[in-house]
C-alpha cells in the first residue's frame, strides 16, 4: 500500500486533488485508517489516477471523467473522449478565428479594401429560406445547402449564395435564404424556386474562414458610410471558394453584397 504523499509522487496528483477525487467518489482510496482518517492506495490504482489526469488536463468534467471511468463498454467510452475532443477542437478553431480577427483589428495602418458597386439584375434561383436564431444559422445553413446540392445536382450554374435580413444582426433572429443558381429551379422538400430582385450591391471579398466575416463586415459598412447610401434589404453573401473547394482556410472566399444607393 502507498502513503497518499507516495500516490502523489507517482501519479503527479497533487494531495489536494487527490482528497477532492475522493470526495468526489471518482478516485476512492483502497484504504482509510478510521483511527486516523489516513488515505492508502493501492498500485493498482496509478493507471486509473494516470486517466484521470490526462482526461482533466484535457479539461473533462469531473462528471464526464466519472462516466468514462465507470462504464464498462470500451465504445461508450471512446465516444465519451471523442465529444470532449470535438468539443475541444470546435473551441480551438474559434480561438483560431478570434485571434485572427484581432490581428487585423489591431494593425496600426490597415490597407483598404476592394470595394466594388456593382448592379445586381432580378433571377430566379433554387432556394432555402426560414427564419432562424442567429446561434441556430451554422446548423440549419448545413442542412438547407445538402438539401439544396441534392436538389439542384449537376444543373447548378454558379456558386452557392446567400441573402440575410437585417434582424438576424439586429434583433438575433430573422428571415435568411441559401441559394444556387439554376436554369430550371426545382421544387423538392424545401427547396423551391426563389426570385432575388435586381439590387445595386457594395461588392468586397472576405478571405479566409467565416468567423472571422465581422471585420469585414465592418471594413465594408465603413466604406459604404464614407462613399454611399446604405438601403433596407438584406445582406448578400457569395461563397466563390469554400470548405468543399479547398482544404486550405486560407483560400476560401466569401463576398460581402452591402444594398446601397449611389450618391456619387
Amino acid at each position: 500500500m502507498l502513503s497518499i504523499g507516495e500516490f502523489s509522487r507517482l501519479t503527479h496528483l497533487s494531495v489536494r486533488t487527490l482528497r477532492r477525487y475522493h470526495e468526489a467518489a471518482l478516485l476512492e482510496p483502497a484504504v482509510v485508517d478510521e483511527s486516523t482518517g489516513y488515505r492508502y492506495y493501492g498500485l493498482d490504482q496509478i493507471p486509473t489516477a494516470q486517466v484521470i489526469h490526462r482526461l482533466r488536463e484535457l479539461d473533462v468534467p469531473l462528471s464526464d471523467v466519472q462516466r468514462i471511468l465507470r462504464t464498462p463498454d470500451p465504445g461508450v467510452r471512446a465516444a465519451l473522449v471523442a465529444d470532449h475532443l470535438q468539443r475541444l477542437e470546435d473551441v480551438l478553431d474559434r480561438t483560431r478565428a478570434a485571434v485572427v480577427s484581432l490581428r487585423r483589428l489591431l494593425r496600426p495602418d490597415p490597407a483598404p479594401i476592394d470595394v466594388e458597386l456593382r448592379a445586381e439584375p432580378a433571377r430566379t434561383v433554387a432556394a432555402v429560406e426560414a427564419v432562424v436564431g442567429h446561434h441556430e444559422v451554422e446548423a440549419w445553413f448545413a442542412g438547407a445547402m445538402a438539401e439544396l446540392e441534392a436538389a439542384v445536382g449537376a444543373a447548378v450554374s454558379g456558386p452557392l449564395g446567400g441573402c440575410y435580413d437585417n434582424a438576424l444582426f439586429e434583433q438575433e433572429r430573422g428571415r435568411a435564404l441559401v441559394y444556387l443558381p439554376t436554369d430550371v429551379p426545382p421544387r423538392s422538400g424545401r427547396v423551391h424556386p426563389v426570385t432575388l430582385p435586381a439590387v445595386e450591391l457594395a461588392v468586397t471579398t472576405h478571405v479566409g474562414e467565416h468567423d472571422g466575416v465581422e471585420v469585414t463586415y465592418g471594413e465594408l459598412g465603413t466604406w459604404v458610410v464614407e462613399n454611399a447610401m446604405s438601403v433596407a434589404g438584406p445582406v448578400r453573401e457569395v461563397y466563390l471558394v469554400g470548405p468543399r473547394d479547398a482544404d486550405d482556410p486560407a483560400a476560401w472566399r466569401t463576398e460581402i453584397g452591402w444594398p446601397v444607393f449611389r450618391v456619387t
